[in-house]
């Protein structure tokens, strides 16, 4: 059961850009007004609206109510192992990043995910 206080789900963004215009930028930004606590990931920026940024899924500390996606199965497929180690409560693939091996390997690993965009769930309430 995910807590009812946004200030208690870690949500992390893989994917995450310092660049403002890009949509996992938007969707820190929502998520650090919401209340959300926020762990961006990329390996080569240290920080994303002034939060520190994880170079990998392995440095994320746990545990992770909602990890959310922003690059594509190409850049994902390398990663499974790493997002099945994590154990996220869920995985949202945003429009782009939809991987059929990925949601094969979280249906087996019992993580429940959804197709979704991570900005209008959060913007009519039902993140």
């Amino acid at each position: 059961m995910k807590p009812a206080n946004p200030a208690e789900r870690h949500v992390v963004v893989l994917g995450a850009s310092n660049k403002p215009l890009r949509y996992s930028n938007q969707a820190i930004r929502l998520l650090l007004e919401k209340g959300y606590r926020v762990t961006p990931v990329h390996p080569k920026v240290e920080t994303i609206e002034g939060l520190p940024v994880a170079p990998g899924l392995g440095a994320v500390e746990q545990p992770v109510d909602t990890l959310t996606l922003y690059v594509g199965p190409q850049r994902l497929a390398p990663l499974i192992d790493q997002v099945i180690a994590l154990r996220p409560g869920r995985v949202i693939f945003n429009p782009g990043t939809e991987s059929a091996e990925l949601v094969q390997r979280l249906e087996r690993a019992g993580i429940h995910w959804l197709e979704a965009c991570t900005l209008v769930l959060l913007r009519i309430g039902t993140f």
